[in-house]
């Protein structure tokens, strides 16, 4: 079982090995599975990343899809060579506009899939394993009660170096405390953010998405809301390592993640769009000082896009 001992309040604790291929395929039956990549610029590992889960799960996953958020390298090329479908943000429903973001990937991955469980995997991993798709699809397939299974892991931090649980500065600092103040049920969440994860089709259909980096922290709250504690499971994924972005990335980053947080209290960010709809653009504006002691300004957005079951038909 896991190493995070359960927590009394209903949160469903395991390892990826308590789910092994064999048991999910039985398990699976005539369930549909998608494993959703978003990427940007990521042509020096989403191949092995892709390739890997083509290769070793091809009978439990019936989609691979990178859905390439306006990559300007040659991301979409290395995705197809290793065998999974790519689509482009820009080519899927132009109609309802077209934006960067993970979060935007991730809500346009709706429209060019069909499963009814979707696993999401960051297209920047450099030490993992495939084990990670077939743990956070466990609990779905196996419990009806749950409605999002988020993984966690040991972060490589340095190269070289132990591994810690420790999240990333911004599940630490921000997202982390955040909960403790407002959201105390989630506390035993080990890592929040993190960018392994997968959810029912139906679930995530009822749920708005912020189009940016705070997607992960919406729908934890946003399932949280709508169906407790016992709706979200945690899955312990070993060790796991990627690439690390600077920290004025990172601070916008937190900026919205705390602008996601904030709306779900009903605290919408000043000059945030009054209404939400699939053509509304909110932004803050992020100011820091450079080494030249010039101020810099960056805008960040804070836009989310509407439940897809409440998109009109095209």
């Amino acid at each position: 079982m896991s190493r995070v001992p359960a927590d009394g309040q209903g949160l469903e604790s395991s390892v990826a090995s308590d789910w092994p291929l064999d048991a999910l395929l039985t398990l699976k039956g005539s369930t549909r599975i998608a494993v959703v990549i978003p990427a940007l610029n990521e042509e020096a590992t989403v191949g092995a990343v892709a390739s890997a889960i083509v290769a070793d799960l091809s009978d439990l996953v019936d989609e691979v899809v990178v859905i390439d958020s306006l990559s300007t390298d040659s991301t979409a090329d290395a995705a197809r060579a290793a065998g999974a479908r790519v689509h482009s943000v820009a080519e899927i429903r132009p109609d309802l506009g077209i934006r960067g973001g993970k979060g935007e990937a991730i809500w346009k991955s709706l429209f060019v899939t069909d499963s009814d469980l979707i696993a999401f995997i960051d297209a920047d991993l450099t030490e993992w394993g495939t084990h990670f798709v077939r743990g956070v699809l466990g609990p779905l397939l196996s419990k009806p009660q749950v409605h999002l299974s988020r993984g966690f892991y040991d972060r490589i931090l340095v190269a070289g170096e132990e591994a810690s649980l420790e999240g990333g500065r911004v599940t630490e600092l921000v997202a982390r405390p955040w909960l403790a103040l407002f959201r105390p049920e989630l506390v035993s969440v080990v890592q929040p953010l993190a960018g392994e994860w997968a959810i029912r089709r139906a679930t995530l259909e009822a749920l708005a998405i912020p189009t940016g980096y705070g997607v992960e922290m919406s729908t934890l709250l946003d399932v949280h809301a709508e169906y407790g504690v016992s709706g979200i499971a945690q899955v312990d994924l070993g060790r796991r390592a990627h690439q690390h972005q600077s920290i004025h990335d990172l601070a916008a980053m937190a900026v919205e993640l705390l602008a996601v947080a904030d709306r779900r209290r009903g605290h919408p960010a000043e000059g945030e769009a009054a209404a939400l709809d699939t053509h509304s653009r909110g932004g803050v504006t992020l100011r820091s000082v450079d080494a030249g002691r010039l101020w810099s300004d960056r805008v960040v957005s804070i836009d989310e896009r509407p439940a897809h079951r409440d998109l009109r038909p095209s």
